[in-house]
């Protein structure tokens, strides 16, 4: 059987990312889940005529830092409401020289090196090993990448994310080690991208850089990273306002059957 038209597109907002509907009306949903509250209220609005979710990660004024994030409140309570997909606007340090302040990436692969946040659903009851072989979902992808280049604000795709815990920012020793199998470096991703996948729902991550990691020899600064991120995040709000529109549609990836064969 065919996946049924994805109706109902959700956003994460990083930082500097506080809402996308303008002036448009709006619904606001204060939900519960299992696990607690989410980050803040869940605003609902239209973009270009598709239902679309939006939750801000860090709460109203960016008052929770990535590592106290209730990262399974917030996919839970977005996809209670209705959900097929999560996209997520995140801010990322580069460790490459290619990816200056200001690329957008779309990362391929991520690696794991948070140390103390909840990362499943399934703490017992039933055990359930989904696969992140491909963690971010191709279609999503693929019509990211399409829009990111007829719009003249391409994505560099095929790239390494790797997660750390948080907040504070890397040592220079982490930096270089970093850079020897990673791309790009942020505190959010993770668990977000494997609890969308143990909801069989579709994530893709818009990544956006702010910095140099202090592999480059200067120490990473809030006050620039904080500048950067202002700079760009009305070129990332165009992006999602002709991004999401052209999510609702029947998906042509595999995420909807995640669970087929995880439950053990």
């Amino acid at each position: 059987m065919s996946p049924r038209p994805r109706r109902t597109i959700a956003v994460i907002g990083g930082s500097g990312v506080t809402g996308i509907f303008g002036e448009g009306a709006r619904t606001t949903h204060r939900i519960g889940t299992p696990w607690g509250a989410p980050s803040g209220a869940i605003e609902e609005g239209t973009v270009g005529g598709v239902r679309v979710l939006f939750l801000p990660r860090h709460g109203p004024g960016h008052t929770i830092p990535p590592h106290r994030v209730n990262y399974r409140a917030n996919v839970d309570a977005l996809v209670t409401l209705g959900a097929d997909a999560i996209v997520t606007v995140s801010s990322v340090g580069s460790l490459k020289e290619e990816l200056p302040p200001g690329t957008f990436v779309l990362p391929s692969q991520f690696v794991d090196f948070t140390k103390q946040r909840p990362t499943t659903f399934f703490d017992g009851g039933r055990v359930v090993h989904v696969s992140l072989a491909d963690p971010f979902c191709p279609d999503l992808t693929r019509k990211a990448l399409d829009l990111g280049h007829e719009i003249g604000e391409p994505f560099v795709d095929g790239k390494t994310y790797v997660c750390v815990e948080g907040p504070r920012f890397s040592t220079r020793a982490e930096s270089a080690y970093f850079r020897s199998f990673a791309d790009i470096i942020g505190m959010t991703l993770v668990p977000e991208v494997t609890l969308a996948r143990e909801r069989a729902t579709c994530y893709l991550s818009l990544a956006m850089v702010t910095d140099f990691d202090v592999w480059a020899d200067r120490p990473v600064d809030t006050k620039e990273i904080l500048e950067t991120m202002h700079r760009n995040v009305d070129r990332m709000g165009r992006v999602l306002g002709a991004l999401l529109p052209r999510l609702a549609h029947e998906p042509t990836c595999a995420c909807s059957r995640a669970l087929d064969s995880a439950v053990v």
